[in-house]
Formats: C-alpha cells, structure tokens, sequence
C-alpha cells in the first residue's frame, strides 16, 4: 500500500472511535473542582449541578473542593489533569482576575484551559452586621467618614470580586475601610456573623437565609434592577453609591479535552439549568442562568481577562507572590 493510502486508511479507521468517545461519556465519575469551601454559594450550585447531570448521565458526579490562594490551587489541579472530561472546573470571575493579581501563575489561564459554558450572570448583595451602627449604604458611608479605618470589610481573597468591590466602594465614596480576607465565602459569612468583619459583599445564595432571620442586614444590590427575591433592598446606585457589577459561574475542561465531549456538557448543562426544579432556585441564590456556547463563552473570558488586568493595574493592587 502507498504511503499516502495507507495514511488514509489509518485515518478514516480512527474516525468512528473519534465519534466513540463523545458518544461513551461518561463511562465513569465525573469530578466536579471547587476553588471554595464546602457550604459556600458556588459548592451549593455545584452540588445541585451535579445531582442533575448524574440522573441525565448515570454516573456519579464528585464535588472536590480545593480552597486557597484565590481559587488558584483548584485552577493548577485541573490544569494538569487529563483532558478527557473527567475532571471539570467550576469557578467565578475571580479566575479572570488571578493572572493580573499575581506575578506568576502554575498555569496560563489563556492556554490551559476550555471553556466549557457561562453558567449563569449574578449580582452580588452588600450585607452588614446588625451591630453595625448603619441601616442604609448612606448611613454605612456617614459612618466610615467618621470613623476612617474603624470598620472592617472581608472578602474571599486578595483581588478576588469582594475585594474589588470593596476597594471601588471606599475610592468611590471616599471612605477608609480595613480588608480582611478569607478563604471562601462559608468562613467569611461566618465571621460576619461573629463580628469579625462588618461589611461584605457577598453572593445572595449563603447570606439570605440570614438576612431573612435578621442575623445580617442587606444594604443593596450590585446589579442594574432590583431582586425579585428581595424586592425591598435598593440598588447600590438607589442608595446613591454609583456602583454596578455582573458577575458570572463558569465551567472549564483542561485544554485537550475532545471536542466532541466539550460540546457534550455545554448542551447539557444549558439543559440542566433550566430544568423547572433548577430554574425556580436560581433567583434566590442570586444568578441567573446563561448556558453560552464554548465560544461565547471564550470571547468573554478573553474579554474579562483583559478587563480586570486593567482594573487592577489602574487601582493600585500590588501584584501577589
């Protein structure tokens, strides 16, 4: 045989197991990577996630959280893993943020990753401490005016969405507020509610049921309307901070995953989230469901890299070892 017929035939011989592979997955269980605490906002949506694709694919799906380092220690981990669908990453926009914030990174986020699909857009809630002296964001502002560094803000991590935030909340009101990080958002909802900090801006899904009980108090709202979920708490721009941010929930294969298998999840987690029974808690975790294609989703995490690389450089934040 020729060597250029024999290449052909090689080929065209690969192409039904090329096919085999999509059409086999998930012949095993699928890890699910978490850069958070367990009982943070982003472990409860992984969680409900997973129980929805393990009755569509039949296989269990394991939620593995890894905290630490700004979400970087679950990043690296699924960088090096196999590309073969196998091992999934589920993170915020913070994963947009890191290759700004740090001098050097184990992975290049640009390079060792496919995007899979935004899973949703959300807004985030500025939640206060009911011993906080303050019943309103104008209130909170009068406070630290007066009290400059008195106050204590958390976040879930240097350079991490609740930083930012809270750095653009004290340069645009021209207040000084104290940052204190934690490592997800569990232990820094915690540390509202023992006073460590006073202030946060938090996901909706792990401080409502505390706002409801009056353990925490909702100052506003970082997106461009209302909450239907608490229809009663003004926009950060109502309460007169001019102050808005979207962010989003992503998901992420190590780069080589087949193409095949890439398509795979996207169309069926875009038909997971809005499946009646998810589509009905979306609101009260504070998202809502987006299910873009793996371009869509690429263009904008291109896009947001870009982005908080500037924001970050424009503000001053010194770059982290």
């Amino acid at each position: 045989m020729k060597p250029l017929s024999r290449l052909f035939a090689i080929l065209t011989a690969m192409l039904p197991c090329v096919h085999a592979i999509g059409q086999d997955y998930p012949a095993r269980p699928v890890r699910m990577v978490v850069p958070f605490a367990a009982g943070g906002a982003v472990d409860t949506v992984a969680r409900a996630l997973g129980q929805k694709l393990a009755e569509t694919w039949k296989q269990p799906i394991v939620v593995d959280n890894r905290p630490g380092a700004g979400g970087n220690i679950a990043a690296d981990h699924v960088a090096k893993a196999p590309g073969d669908g196998y091992t999934l990453l589920i993170t915020t926009q913070g994963f947009a943020i890191s290759p700004g914030l740090y001098r050097k990174l184990p992975f290049d986020a640009s390079k060792d990753f496919a995007p899979v699909t935004q899973l949703t857009s959300s807004f985030v809630v500025l939640v206060a401490s009911p011993q906080l002296q303050a019943a309103s964001v104008r209130e909170l502002i009068v406070l630290a005016r007066s009290r400059p560094g008195a106050i204590n803000y958390g976040s879930t991590g240097i350079g991490a969405p609740p930083h930012l935030l809270g750095e653009l909340l004290k340069s645009t009101t021209g207040t000084d507020m104290l940052h204190v990080p934690y490592k997800g958002d569990a232990p820094l909802t915690q540390a509202l509610l023992a006073g460590e900090v006073q202030v946060a801006f938090m996901p909706l899904a792990g401080v409502l049921p505390h706002i409801r009980s009056g353990r925490l108090r909702a100052l506003g709202v970082s997106g461009k309307g209302r909450s239907a979920t608490m229809p009663e708490v003004p926009t950060l721009t109502e309460a007169g901070v001019p102050l808005e941010f979207t962010g989003w929930l992503g998901l992420f294969a190590p780069a080589g995953t087949p193409r095949d298998i890439v398509i795979q999840i996207q169309r069926e987690m875009a038909t997971v989230i809005v499946a009646r029974d998810m589509r009905d808690r979306w609101p009260a975790w504070g998202y809502e469901p987006v299910g873009s294609t793996p371009e869509q989703f690429a263009a904008k995490f291109a896009a947001d890299l870009a982005m908080y690389t500037k924001v970050i450089r424009d503000s001053g934040i010194p770059l982290q070892d």
